[in-house]
């Protein structure tokens, strides 16, 4: 039996017409395929937490010198807290420490210095002590031992930002300080400490 080339070359060239074709649709699915792009952006800046007392003078008289002072003697101080940041506060605390400069009036704490804060709506009135409020009075410390740590204050308006308060820091001498006070001396540091108010979903 003889065998037919001619059918033989047709499969052939079948098969290969097939193969290009295929190619031909796979190429279609990559060089055809939509697009499209969207983008943004978004600043983010940190707030600050800042609190200043005035500087010193008449919105700052804590760093003026007492002398003379005896049992039964208070020393009023005034003094401006400000929240000069742009956040909310949670919380100011009070640190004093008095160093090397400790003496019965520091470390005594029935006879030693007693120390109040009161917080004034406007400012307090009188050239010298005692001051008077004109306005709303609140405690923001109660009377305590003259030196305390991490001691938190209360009826702070400069918890909110941009806000001040009036502060008279009262120091109270004693009646029960005996003789064995007499001479002692001691340089008292306030400290005034904010932490941030608390954390929030924006």
């Amino acid at each position: 039996m003889a065998i037919s080339l001619k059918t033989t070359s047709g499969k052939i060239l079948a098969s290969v017409a097939l193969v290009g074709t295929a190619a031909a649709v796979a190429g279609m699915g990559t060089y055809g395929a939509f697009t499209s792009s969207t983008s943004a952006s978004q600043a983010v800046t940190a707030g600050t937490i800042t609190i200043a007392l005035g500087a010193p003078g008449v919105n700052n008289t804590l760093n003026v010198p007492v002398a003379g002072l005896l049992p039964g003697d208070k020393v009023e101080k005034l003094v401006t807290l400000s929240n000069t940041g742009n956040s909310d506060l949670n919380t100011v605390s009070l640190t004093t420490t008095a160093g090397a400069t400790a003496s019965l009036l520091t470390t005594d704490t029935v006879n030693g210095l007693q120390l109040t804060i009161e917080n004034c709506s406007t400012a307090w009135t009188g050239a010298t002590a005692p001051y008077t409020c004109t306005g709303t009075k609140t405690t923001v410390l109660a009377s305590a031992p003259v030196i305390t740590a991490n001691q938190t204050l209360t009826n702070l308006t400069s918890l909110t930002a941009t806000k001040t308060d009036n502060l008279k820091v009262t120091t109270a001498f004693p009646t029960t300080a005996n003789d064995t006070f007499q001479g002692a001396t001691s340089t008292i540091s306030f400290a005034f400490n904010a932490t941030q108010r608390t954390a929030t979903t924006k």
